[in-house]
């Protein structure tokens, strides 16, 4: 008996190793490197329009970075944000709330397509396109202390619709539980959630996204913060309508860097979603050690990245690669 129990034993620990072996030799649907040979100076050329808009207006940047967000939380990324409204599909993502009108730099996107379509026609989606410029916005925002190799290609989706965003992009008066939530419906954890929250240390926000609930109702914002942004802001901001921008980071306005860690524990941040950090024990420390520790926020905002820059994507014969960023072909 005892000796068929360790043959058995043998037999199952065999097995086990054989199918992690499998599952570590399965190639990754993308690569570092996908266009050395298909297009050499794809990556090149997309950094360079990439840095040429952030010197004019460093908001181009934050664009960038949230523009990948938005694209990979939804039909995964896949470049369906970029869709325009045609007669067969008058309601892409790019009208849903969440992103009209507050997503940005569309036509950045299409200034980098056509770049590349002269260097390599037909050759680089539009997919990858965010992905190389939210990359290359990372490096250029924080001097390089932000720096990593992202897998490319993706492949560009023919699907979008306004109602898919409401599912997948919790609203900034969001609590932890459901983003926290919104992240593990995409591989993501609550440590992804904390890390790319980092991205708010850039860019600017409609009134209409805080001053509600953050400013019209009872709220933990600082009280210096909260008077400088009445002074910004009507209280009855409302997307299209009287509704300005105002910075997300006041300290270090155009700077990819932790001070939105800083911010959050003097409750100086705009959103209900950023104060909601604090909320729990574990979230909480997680903002503590990114604020303090040199460098520990820059080495993980870029594994996060990496790991969203790879949610759901299309691959191989699915999709297609556009000629044009805002049409299917």
């Amino acid at each position: 008996m005892a000796a068929a129990a360790v043959k058995k034993l043998q037999v199952l620990v065999a097995c086990a190793l054989l199918l992690l072996l499998a599952v570590g030799c399965r190639a990754s649907p993308l690569q570092i490197g996908f266009y050395h040979d298909r297009c050499p100076q794809a990556e090149a050329v997309v950094k360079g329009v990439m840095m040429e808009a952030i010197s004019q207006n460093p908001g181009n940047g934050a664009a960038m970075i949230r523009m990948l967000f938005h694209d990979c939380f939804v039909e995964g990324c896949d470049a369906s944000v970029l869709l325009d409204p045609t007669p067969f599909s008058p309601t892409p993502e790019k009208l849903s709330p969440p992103n009209n009108p507050s997503l940005r730099g569309f036509e950045l996107i299409d200034a980098i397509k056509e770049a590349l379509e002269v260097a390599c026609p037909g050759t680089v989606s539009c997919a990858d396109i965010i992905a190389f410029a939210a990359r290359d916005a990372s490096c250029i925002l924080s001097a390089g202390k932000v720096h990593f190799e992202v897998p490319s290609g993706r492949r560009d989706g023919t699907f979008s619709n306004a109602s898919e965003p409401l599912k997948f992009l919790a609203p900034p008066t969001s609590n932890l539980s459901d983003l926290v939530d919104s992240f593990v419906v995409k591989g993501l954890d609550a440590e992804d959630l904390v890390i790319l929250s980092g991205a708010h240390t850039i860019g600017r926000s409609h009134c209409s996204s805080f001053v509600p609930d953050r400013l019209n109702a009872p709220s933990d914002i600082n009280g210096g913060l909260a008077a400088f942004l009445r002074d910004q802001c009507p209280a009855d901001a409302a997307p299209g309508g009287n509704d300005p921008t105002v910075m997300q980071d006041v300290v270090t306005p155009n700077d990819m860097d932790r001070q939105y860690y800083k911010n959050v524990l003097s409750h100086k941040v705009l959103f209900t979603s950023d104060a909601a950090l604090l909320t729990s024990e574990e979230t909480a420390r997680m903002v503590v050690d990114n604020a303090n520790i040199p460098g520990w926020w820059e080495d993980r905002f870029e594994k996060a990245m990496v790991k969203m820059a790879g949610i759901e994507v299309k691959t191989g014969d699915q999709g297609q690669i556009r000629k044009n960023c805002r049409a299917i072909n």
